[in-house]
């Protein structure tokens, strides 16, 4: 059996995590903009892990198991959810359809996954309204996270439990797992603020701002907040003790996540923990302070994954085709049910405008079931 290979098409960076059994054979991490300006280097990366069996590829939104050579107009379109030809150049999804467009010639076995929403563990009456409910890189680490826990803990996959916070570069999302499955989640456009991002929009603000551009949902985060949209985590908190406006907003930050993971823990059965991911929880002052909000719910810990460069969505996504691929981690992607995904990010609105909406991203067609349930 070759490599497999998982991407994390993150806001900062793109992220590969190869593994081949046990043995990690890939963990490279790449500028978003070097890939979107020049997709030739991941595609280099991916050949240069051959033979590879199977590619978990940057999902976005995500689709219900869909192949690099089965991406249509309308699958990217739902990948991006970007209205318009230049949509994408100014935005949190600029360079994808080069992205898109290079994977789909490359000849290589790239598979996208869903996101939270396709998934059937998720009930249908918390889709209500809701699209981002956790982009395909939440799915996947969490993944990594129900993988985790269930080593460290020495527990069957299927009595995983807890809350993953991921604390991305730009957006951060909460999702939340029992016996193995996620049930709910608020993905990084949906809940609380991000290092960049505002999370979920006022309703009246939307209406104000009027023309709603896509590139608006990664800004107002902690770095606007604090007035430096443009400087890392890392120089931002080390002001945070000598200017108040870097105090408030990493205050918005910590008050958010707390109350968003109150409220997943609401709809659960005594979490056994709640764990830490993404770029943020690897600044030990955050992790710290996220451990003193959290800990009332839960004990609370970060997501050690097993590899040193790529972050933790890209090795769930490389546990994940493991899992496709057959042997050992097979019962990972049974025990989160993750092959029952279906329909379109865009089947459970309600609001008045829904159809239009709908009919500005039409449906992608229906698909066999996936390559590992065809007989």
């Amino acid at each position: 059996m070759g490599c497999v290979v998982g991407i994390d098409p993150g806001t900062v960076s793109f992220d590969i995590c190869g593994r081949a059994g046990d043995t990690v054979c890939v963990d490279r991490s790449l500028s978003t903009g070097e890939v979107g300006s020049r997709p030739e280097l991941l595609v280099e990366i991916l050949e240069g892990a051959a033979p590879v069996d199977l590619i978990i590829g940057p999902s976005g939104y995500g689709l219900p198991w869909v192949s690099a050579d089965e991406l249509g107009p309308r699958e990217e379109d739902h990948l991006l959810l970007a209205d318009g030809a230049g949509a994408s150049g100014r935005s949190i999804v600029r360079g994808m359809g080069r992205i898109l467009e290079a994977l789909r010639s490359s000849g290589l076995p790239v598979w996208f996954a869903p996101g939270v929403i396709h998934l059937a563990s998720v009930p249908e009456h918390r889709k209500v309204n809701r699209i981002d409910m956790g982009t395909a890189d939440k799915l996947c680490a969490t993944a990594l996270a129900v993988w985790e826990q269930a080593r460290r803990l020495s527990l069957p996959y299927a009595e995983t439990s807890f809350v993953l916070v991921e604390l991305g570069g730009a957006f951060t999302a909460v999702i939340a797992v029992e016996d193995g499955l996620i049930v709910d989640g608020c993905g990084g456009t949906a809940g609380a603020l991000g290092y960049r991002a505002l999370g979920a929009v006022d309703g009246e603000l939307a209406y104000q701002l009027g023309g709603f551009a896509k590139a608006t949902l990664a800004t107002g985060g902690v770095a606007w907040i604090a007035g430096a949209p443009d400087m890392p985590p890392e120089e931002l908190l080390a002001r945070a003790s000598e200017d108040v406006r870097v105090t408030l907003a990493w205050e918005a930050l910590l008050e958010a996540v707390s109350k968003q993971v109150a409220a997943e823990v609401s709809i659960l059965n005594a979490p056994r923990e709640i764990l830490l991911s993404g770029r943020l929880s690897r600044l030990p002052d955050v992790r710290r302070q996220m451990e003193e909000r959290l800990r009332r719910h839960a004990p609370v810990r970060r997501v050690e994954g097993y590899a040193t460069v790529a972050k933790e969505a890209a090795q769930g996504a490389a546990l994940i085709a493991q899992g496709l691929v057959g042997g050992e981690l097979a019962s990972l992607v049974e025990a989160m049910d993750l092959g029952a995904a279906e329909g379109s990010v865009l089947d459970h609105l309600y609001i008045d405008e829904a159809e239009d909406v709908r009919r500005r991203h039409p449906r992608p067609e229906l698909r066999p079931a996936p390559f590992w349930e065809r007989s």
